[in-house]
């Protein structure tokens, strides 16, 4: 990405009616866990999804990102009282990331995706979760990245459509393959047009330029995944600087959570800590 295309993408309106933050608008910032970051743990059963409710408890963190990876189903058995246990506990369930490919090449794949979205959708509804977490997908072999491109923004419009009038936010992420930058994330939007779609910030996805692409996407993020670790303008990791990212999206007048997305393998033994801090820190950002 040169600075001809940051700037031109930075100087890009919001989009009207979308659920963003407005100009001048005062932040508001609520701290979460990403149920990502005990991917091990949840994977091989060592924790359940009740687990990350206690946990947010014990740190003081105000809601769950649930990546839903491991549910052990979408049925009413497992939803309801998750649902029923967060809310017992003040513990909001704000959000589910789910994986997705919007990039298909076939017409009849991209409606298989959409009604693939859909029923997570109605999984998000049950929870009551006002956001879903989504990937644009990888460009295919053979395809240029404005036609995958073109095909993201064609399975989200529908999709969005769907979650919208269940009051319903899809988040694209910054996910790398055709979300690998600022600007074609904000090109992808722009083209759903719709205020059921915004951005899952990831403030550790991007390979470079981190910080000017940040800038770049808060005034849409919908939803913020914050990383122990950055990538600098190098490409090196470097610790998250969240005072930084903070103050970006306090500039912006972000307004919802800010998910700890844990990536390395110790968390049991980092997360609570780093859990408190980021409450510490949203608390007393205003």
């Amino acid at each position: 990405m040169n600075r001809r295309d940051l700037l031109k993408f930075a100087a890009t309106p919001l989009l009207a009616g979308s659920a963003v933050a407005a100009p001048g608008q005062s932040s508001r910032l609520r701290s979460a866990l990403c149920a990502y970051s005990y991917r091990e743990e949840l994977s091989k059963k060592k924790m359940n999804y009740s687990d990350l409710v206690t946990l947010a408890v014990e740190t003081g963190v105000d809601g769950i990102d649930m990546t839903v990876y491991w549910f052990p189903d979408t049925s009413d058995n497992f939803l309801i009282p998750l649902r029923s246990l967060a809310y017992r506990h003040a513990v909001e369930i704000y959000s589910i990331s789910i994986r997705s490919e919007m990039t298909r090449t076939t017409p009849q794949e991209r409606r298989d995706e959409v009604a693939a979205i859909g029923k997570w959708v109605d999984v998000a509804e049950k929870l009551g979760a006002g956001h879903i977490r989504v990937f644009g997908g990888k460009v295919p072999t053979g395809s240029s990245e404005d036609q995958a491109a073109a095909w993201c923004a064609e399975t989200l419009k529908p999709a969005a459509e769907y979650a919208g009038k269940r009051g319903i936010v899809l988040g694209l992420e910054n996910h790398g393959g055709i979300t690998a930058t600022a600007a074609r994330i904000l090109e992808i939007v722009k083209k759903v047009d719709s205020p059921a779609v915004g951005i899952n910030l990831d403030t550790g996805n991007f390979e470079k330029d981190a910080w000017a692409q940040i800038e770049m996407l808060a005034p849409q993020a919908v939803n913020v995944q914050v990383k122990a670790e950055i990538r600098d303008d190098s490409g090196n990791r470097v610790p998250g600087d969240w005072p930084r990212v903070i103050g970006i999206l306090k500039k912006a007048g972000y307004r919802g959570y800010l998910a700890l997305e844990y990536e390395e393998k110790d968390a049991p033994a980092n997360v609570p800590g780093l859990l408190r801090k980021l409450d510490s820190m949203t608390r007393h950002s205003g």
